[in-house]
């Protein structure tokens, strides 16, 4: 194991342990971000948590490292049943840019994701949905439907989520 990944070694999933510091490690050396995204892959629950975390923060300021990993990202990373990890990729995936075939694979991850147990994950999927429909206007009536639905039938934080996002999808009259 990497020395960047025995920092995100111990404890539970109820910490981030030592993210934070080695989010700011990444960023001042962009090389660290190939062991972090591998760490995603592990065995370990809990570095593969805070792996996730390490690559959400880093690719919310530098989108483009995550670039060289877009098909692993769809292919291995979001299969991986972990909502800690599940949560984190749908940050991720509206971060980037899609072909055709790729946004169609994005999209039916993230309605999957819909599905899950965790009510985290679930208000995330919704919220990269109607990210990538904005950016995708054919999209935007099968989201819309979707988060229509969501915004009925969801947690008390799916549908406050869902209204604000259905406010910025529907045309406005």
């Amino acid at each position: 194991m990497s020395d960047i990944l025995k920092k995100l070694e111990g404890g539970d999933r109820r910490s981030i342990g030592r993210a934070n510091e080695v989010v700011e490690e990444v960023l001042n050396d962009p090389t660290l971000f190939d062991p972090i995204f591998q760490g995603m892959l592990g065995d370990d629950s809990v570095v593969r948590m805070r792996c996730a975390d390490v690559a959400e923060k880093v690719t919310a300021r530098h989108p483009e490292y995550l670039e060289p990993y877009k098909q692993a990202l769809i292919e291995r990373v979001a299969r991986i049943e972990q909502q800690e990890v599940r949560w984190h990729v749908a940050q991720m995936i509206p971060r980037l840019d899609w072909s055709a075939h790729q946004r169609a694979v994005v999209v039916e991850i993230l309605t999957e994701y819909l599905d899950d147990p965790s009510k985290i994950v679930k208000t995330f999927a919704m919220q990269a949905l109607a990210d990538l429909a904005e950016e995708d206007a054919s999209l935007r009536a099968q989201v819309i439907e979707l988060l229509e639905g969501l915004t009925e039938s969801g947690s008390p934080a799916m549908r406050s989520r869902g209204r604000k996002l259905l406010a910025r999808l529907r045309p406005q009259t």
